[in-house]
């Protein structure tokens, strides 16, 4: 699937409207693949995406302008819980948190 035929890969508004805490050991220095520069560490287990617990939280990791053209600039590198977000539901068709992410961004529903 190209970033034309899924909205999930250009829209931005869940990397824009949740926090994002996961295992520390997927930090790079912890021997996964997300940048360490991109997580603030919250204790011995947890770290979360920088940006993403601000009162209107935006991922470090995104680039661009939610609703129009957004990406995530460590795509292959995300955290398990942003690749799980995804898989939830096939381009978040039918996904309540995608629903109400893109509403908090004034979008439609998929």
């Amino acid at each position: 699937m190209t970033t034309t035929t899924n909205p999930c890969t250009d829209c931005g508004a869940c990397c824009a409207s949740f926090r994002v805490d996961f295992a520390r050991a997927e930090l790079q220095s912890e021997g996964g693949c997300v940048p360490d520069g991109l997580a603030v560490e919250l204790n011995d287990s947890l770290a979360r995406m920088r940006g993403s617990d601000h009162l209107r939280p935006r991922c470090a990791a995104l680039v661009g302008t939610v609703g129009v053209k957004a990406s995530c600039g460590i795509y292959e590198w995300r955290p398990s819980p942003c690749r799980e977000f995804g898989l939830r539901a096939p381009m978040g068709i039918g996904d309540e948190a995608c629903a109400r992410a893109r509403a908090r961004h004034g979008l439609a529903p998929l």
